[in-house]
């Protein structure tokens, strides 16, 4: 019978390894136990949360023997917040288990070789390398353990910032955040003692009341910089007094944006939104191509990064200006913009018909007359009768999201047979599902990791398949 039980302490646990979903693992009397905030080589007095008949979980309380892997997190709210949860591992020790994870989902899953991968490509910027963050109001933020154990009195409970992971209505309040370049936390701060200097109400999303409920900012590669307020109670004054002092206050803003939501989520696709002052979009710029960001638009929120897959991907297409290439998920059409001047024609589908209106503006914009792009459910769309009409391909991008790509778009685009197929997935475990469904007709050509987003579990994995 297993020894390890829930709310127990195990002493002197050696952390040995990093699951697949990014929490640390321990080993003791043969149960697996993934740890919250433990580096492998570590040492560590486990606390024991939970526990399941194979597996259980903890998280570290008394650190005995620091691992030479770890490094001091430059955040204050590190531990606290659901973010960077990768701060106390040094970047080398994290480019390695992303590679681990490619390598691992792709035989343990896909059951493929894995002999072509390459080295991961490494972010240059492993802090302030995000275009885009959405920060949320609450009239009662989460309280830390300090904060519990100092003993004051807490007056004002109204909060900006992250979510508290698998916790809806917990709110920690951020002070400062490495993820963003000035002047996002600047304004951030900004925003939350001016409202609470004008007694502005921000949103308890238990009772649903209060003024203040999201705020987005995205910042371009150009310099531009959108800030847009989602407001749940609709009170003109006091909208037009805090977007008058962040007009004035910040006159570098190139899109100030508003929109009421009193909905029971915080999405904004089905919402009008109001700019206030300057335009309803930003630019953000690659290779003298421009792209058109709305407060709607998908783009990739690590920009630089971003260069550098789209760089990886179009080499591994290998265009020599005659091709057919069918951008699969395609979003705004960034991939599909990007590769046009190598390619003879590049047709895009994808799911939401307003990112394919920014796809077609993008390639209007930019004097692109080789591209065709279409909205609907992939699986939908993509079917025999849409080859037979756009030619077959002789090369096919796919990006899809998370959950992979629908057996029937799979089974298309086998009998389509395109010479190459470039794979581009931000989830290695079901594009190692997918992959294993092509490998009778294809082989794996180039396997290409890229860290898009350092200080955390995630990794981008490209891969090239060559029809046998």
């Amino acid at each position: 019978m297993n020894k390890i039980k829930k709310n127990i302490f195990v002493e002197n646990a050696e952390i040995v390894d990093i699951s697949s979903e990014g929490k640390s693992v321990a080993k003791v009397d043969g149960m697996v136990i993934f740890v919250e905030g433990g580096v492998p080589g570590d040492i560590a007095d486990v606390m024991i949360t939970r526990k399941k008949n194979n597996y259980a979980e903890g998280h570290v309380v008394t650190l005995k023997s620091p691992s030479p892997k770890r490094t001091i997190p430059v955040c204050e709210h590190f531990g606290n917040c659901g973010g960077c949860k990768w701060q106390h591992m040094n970047y080398e020790t994290q480019l390695y288990f992303k590679q681990k994870t490619v390598a691992e989902a792709l035989t343990r899953i896909g059951k493929l070789d894995v002999s072509t991968m390459r080295p991961i490509f490494a972010n240059k910027e492993p802090y302030f390398y995000r275009n885009k963050l959405e920060f949320s109001f609450s009239d009662k933020k989460w309280l830390t353990t300090e904060e519990i154990q100092s003993g004051l009195e807490i007056d004002n409970r109204n909060g900006l910032g992250f979510h508290i992971p698998k916790m809806f209505d917990k709110i920690l309040d951020i002070k400062n955040c490495y993820l963003q370049e000035e002047p996002s936390n600047t304004i951030r701060n900004e925003i939350r003692d001016f409202a609470n200097k004008y007694s502005m109400t921000f949103f308890g999303v238990r009772d649903k009341t209060g003024l203040l409920r999201t705020l987005l900012i995205r910042t371009s590669s150009t310099g531009e910089l959108m800030v847009l307020i989602q407001f749940f109670e609709d009170q003109p004054e006091n909208i037009n007094l805090l977007l008058n002092h962040l007009k004035t206050t910040f006159p570098q803003i190139t899109s100030l944006q508003y929109v009421i939501n009193q909905k029971g989520n915080d999405t904004l696709q089905d919402l009008e939104i109001k700019t206030f002052s300057g335009r309803d979009h930003i630019f953000e710029e690659m290779e003298g191509l421009k792209f058109k960001i709305s407060a709607k638009s998908f783009y990739q929120t690590n920009s630089k990064q971003a260069y550098e897959l789209y760089k990886i991907t179009r080499e591994l297409c290998g265009l020599t200006g005659k091709e057919t290439v069918y951008d699969l998920y395609t979003g705004t059409g960034t991939i599909a913009n990007f590769v046009a001047k190598q390619a003879g024609q590049v047709i895009g589908v994808e799911y939401v018909a307003d990112s394919v209106v920014d796809a077609k503006n993008n390639s209007d914009f930019n004097n692109i007359t080789n591209t065709l792009f279409y909205a609907g459910d992939m699986k939908d769309i993509l079917n025999d009768a849409f080859v037979a009409q756009h030619g077959k391909p002789d090369v096919i991008i796919t990006d899809p999201p998370r959950a992979g790509m629908h057996e029937d778009v799979v089974r298309v685009i086998l009998r389509a047979a395109p010479a190459k197929i470039v794979y581009v997935s931000c989830n290695p475990a079901t594009q190692a599902r997918d992959l294993a469904m092509m490998t009778e007709h294809y082989d794996i050509e180039v396997i290409q990791p890229v860290d898009m987003f350092p200080q955390t579990a995630h990794v981008e994995n490209v891969v090239l398949l060559i029809r046998k």
